[in-house]
C-alpha cells in the first residue's frame, strides 16, 4: 500500500483543517477496506432499484456536497442506462415540481457531511411527496443526523464514511474527497475489474502531492493575488467549482474566486484576468481533451498577463507559461479518468489553508463575522403543499 505521511514532521497539529487535508490518502484506503464489507449488499439494493430505465437517478447535496454530484454526473451517465441529474437540495426545496413527477420513479443519492442542514431532510420529504416512488442512497460522514432520520426505515441504503472523514474544521476536505471516492466506486459497482491498484495509485498520488508540493503552495499563498480562477474539463469542472469555493471560504472572501471549463472560459470569462490573478489549470489525463486545454493555456499566455499560474497534471503537459507544474505520476502509471478528480482538489485545499494563515485567519473558523458555519444556519423550512394553497 501507499507511503503514509509522517504527521509529526509535516502536519501543523494546531489546526484540524491541516490534519484533515493531510490525512486524506489514509482515509481513502480506510474507506476502500470498509467498502468491501458492504459492496454485495449495495449491489443487491441497487439492482432491485435500477432494474429498468424507468428510475431516474438524482445526485444531490448542499454546497460542497452538491458539487460531488456535479463531478459524478458524467461517470454515472456513462455507467448506468438510467437518466441521471445533479440537482442541489437548495434547488429541490424551492422548486420540487421542476425535478420530480408523480408519475415517475427516482433514486435520490444524497451526499452530506453532517446530514444536519435543514435542506437535506426537506429534500427527502419533498422527493417522497412529489414522485410515484423514491428510493434513497445516503452517502454521509455521520450516521445519526436529520438526513438519516428523515428516511426512517423505508427504501434506503446508507454508505457511511470512516469517522476521520467527518471534518471538524469549517471547510469540507476529507469529507468531500472520501464521499466523492464512494460515488466513483458506486458508479463502477458492476465493473468486473479489480480496483485495488487504482485505489493504491490514488493514495500514492495524494501522498506525493502533499509531501512534495506543500512548500510550493505555501510560497504561492504568499504572493499578492486577490482573485483566482480554476479551470477543469468534464468531471474536473466540478472540481474547479469546489476549488473556487474552498479558497474563497478559507480566506473569508478576501480572495474572490471563479471557475469554468477550459473551453467555456474563452467565451467572455477571460475578462477577469489581470496582473493580480492566480490561474489554476486542472488538466485531464485524456490526451484528446489535453489538446483543447493546452490551446486555451497558450492563448492566455499570448494575451492578458496574470500574476502566476499553476498546472495540476498526471504527467507533464507542454503548455506555455505555467509557473508551477504539479506532476502526479513520476513512473508513467496512469489512473482511470474517474479517480483523477479526487486528488485534483488537494491544491485548492492547500492554497486555502496557507492563504488563510497569510491573512491572519483561523483556518478552522475563517469567517470573522460569523457569516458562514460548519452546518448552515438560519434556514427556515416551509411546508410546500400548504404554501401552494
Amino acid at each position: 500500500m501507499s507511503q503514509t505521511i509522517e504527521k509529526n514532521e509535516i502536519i501543523n497539529q494546531k489546526y484540524n483543517t491541516h490534519i484533515e487535508i493531510f490525512q486524506q490518502p489514509e482515509v481513502w484506503l480506510k474507506f476502500w477496506d470498509n467498502y468491501y464489507s458492504i459492496k454485495n449488499d449495495l449491489k443487491s439494493y441497487l439492482k432491485d432499484v435500477l432494474n429498468n430505465n424507468e428510475t431516474t437517478i438524482i445526485l444531490t447535496g448542499a454546497g460542497t456536497s452538491a458539487f460531488i454530484g456535479d463531478v459524478l454526473l458524467g461517470s454515472f451517465s456513462k455507467q448506468f442506462s438510467n437518466p441521471v441529474n445533479s440537482i442541489s437540495t437548495t434547488d429541490i426545496i424551492t422548486h420540487p415540481n421542476f425535478y420530480f413527477d408523480k408519475r415517475k420513479k427516482y433514486l435520490l443519492i444524497s451526499f452530506a457531511r453532517s446530514g444536519n442542514s435543514p435542506e437535506s431532510a426537506q429534500a427527502i420529504m419533498l422527493a417522497e411527496e412529489n414522485s410515484k416512488s423514491v428510493n434513497h442512497l445516503i452517502i454521509t460522514c455521520a450516521d445519526d443526523s436529520l438526513l438519516t432520520k428523515a428516511v426512517s426505515n423505508k427504501n434506503h441504503f446508507t454508505v457511511l464514511m470512516p469517522p476521520e472523514a467527518n471534518d471538524k474544521g469549517l471547510a469540507m476536505t476529507s469529507s468531500f474527497t472520501t464521499m466523492l471516492l464512494a460515488g466513483v466506486l458506486i458508479s463502477k459497482l458492476y465493473e468486473s475489474e479489480n480496483l485495488d491498484q487504482q485505489i493504491d495509485l490514488l493514495s500514492n498520488y495524494g501522498n506525493s502531492l502533499l509531501i512534495n508540493y506543500a512548500d510550493a503552495f505555501k510560497s504561492v499563498a504568499n504572493l499578492d493575488f486577490n482573485r483566482t480562477v480554476f479551470l477543469g474539463s468534464g468531471m474536473l469542472k466540478g472540481i474547479a467549482k469546489e476549488s473556487h469555493l474552498k479558497l474563497q471560504e478559507l480566506t473569508d472572501g478576501k480572495v474572490i474566486c471563479k471557475y469554468d471549463s477550459f473551453m467555456g472560459f474563452r467565451h467572455g470569462p477571460k475578462a477577469v484576468i489581470d496582473e493580480n490573478t492566480l490561474l489554476t489549470y486542472l488538466f485531464s489525463n485524456n490526451k484528446y481533451v489535453n489538446l483543447y486545454e493546452s490551446d486555451l493555456v497558450n492563448s492566455i499566455s499570448e494575451g492578458r498577463k496574470n500574476l502566476f499560474s499553476i498546472g495540476v497534471m498526471e504527467s507533464d503537459i507542454e503548455a506555455k507559461n505555467i509557473d508551477l507544474k504539479v506532476i502526479l505520476s513520476n513512473n508513467g502509471k496512469r489512473i482511470q479518468e474517474e479517480f483523477l478528480p479526487i486528488v485534483s482538489v488537494l491544491p485548492a485545499q492547500l492554497l486555502g489553508f496557507y492563504k488563510s494563515l497569510k491573512f491572519g485567519l483561523n483556518p478552522d473558523l475563517p469567517s470573522t463575522n460569523g457569516m458562514i458555519h460548519r452546518v448552515v444556519q438560519g434556514v427556515k423550512v416551509y411546508n410546500y403543499q400548504n404554501d401552494l394553497k
